[in-house]
């Protein structure tokens, strides 16, 4: 693994392992020792791979494991901003190196689709740390993994999985799709500025969402929402226009279509 050509210049910095549990709990070790990066570390198995909510990620070799270690922002309270910017990044990284082969997608909060099937997924976590300063003791340290199925996908999941190597002749191994996720996250993040630029990030990230405009589901905790996707507003919620108006949800599971009955009608 090797960081592209931009990501060095800017002094982006990489560590690259054989195997390791996971690369995000990596980073946080490393940030409890003083890391406040850019870093990305980069495995080539791991061995507790996990997505959101705790969920088991498969990591066999030839798959892309990576995180990034980040603290290049004023306010806290932007950092679940950088999931959306991992997505852009992660897209342009995908069609750079892939030389436009391939459907791409972005599905609402944190995965990357291909041709409608899972390809990969984002794992944003931030971390207090300590800045040695008495006027603002703590700040945040953001964790952005990504994982990306470049040689092989899981099979025993409740939906479809896909690889990057099903685009055939054109599609690149881990280090060549890394390389080019290096580069694309300092292109990226330039454009974010710190959260000032969000409203450009969330205009490229709209422009490859998945499912936008169609009925869609969300599972939540306690309750299953339905409606159309309208949009992700300012602060990245997905909007969906429901019979009761419009909803506003800040993290959820979607699936497209309307939910069916036990007798196979729908909800």
């Amino acid at each position: 693994m090797e960081l592209g050509s931009l990501a060095r210049a800017c002094g982006v910095r990489l560590l690259a392992l054989e195997s390791v549990d996971s690369t995000n709990d990596e980073a946080r070790r490393l940030i409890e020792m003083g890391e406040r990066g850019p870093l990305w570390v980069v495995a080539a198995r791991q061995t507790g791979g996990r997505g959101r909510l705790g969920r088991q990620w498969i990591s066999p070799p030839g798959n892309l494991h990576a995180s990034l270690i980040l603290r290049d922002f004023a306010e806290a309270a932007v950092a679940p901003q950088l999931g959306f910017v991992a997505g852009v990044a992660a897209l342009s990284a995908l069609r750079a190196a892939t030389g436009g082969a391939g459907r791409f997608a972005l599905k609402w909060p944190n995965d990357l689709l291909l041709d409608g099937a899972k390809l990969g997924g984002i794992l944003l976590e931030n971390v207090s740390a300590p800045t040695g300063d008495a006027r603002a003791p703590v700040a945040a340290v953001a964790i952005i993994g990504i994982g990306v199925n470049c040689a092989e996908a899981p099979l025993d999941l409740p939906f479809e999985a896909r690889t990057l190597a099903s685009i055939g002749p054109s599609a690149p191994d881990s280090a060549t799709l890394f390389a080019r996720l290096s580069d694309a996250f300092v292109e990226t993040l330039d454009l974010w500025r710190g959260g000032d630029g969000f409203a450009l990030i969330r205009d490229a990230w709209l422009k490859d969402a998945a499912y936008l405009g169609a009925h869609i589901r969300v599972e939540l905790p306690r309750e299953t929402v339905e409606g159309r996707f309208e949009t992700i507003d300012a602060i990245g919620r997905l909007v969906l226009t429901t019979h009761n108006g419009a909803r506003a949800v800040e993290a959820g599971d979607v699936s497209l279509g309307p939910r069916q009955t036990a007798a196979g009608g729908v909800a």
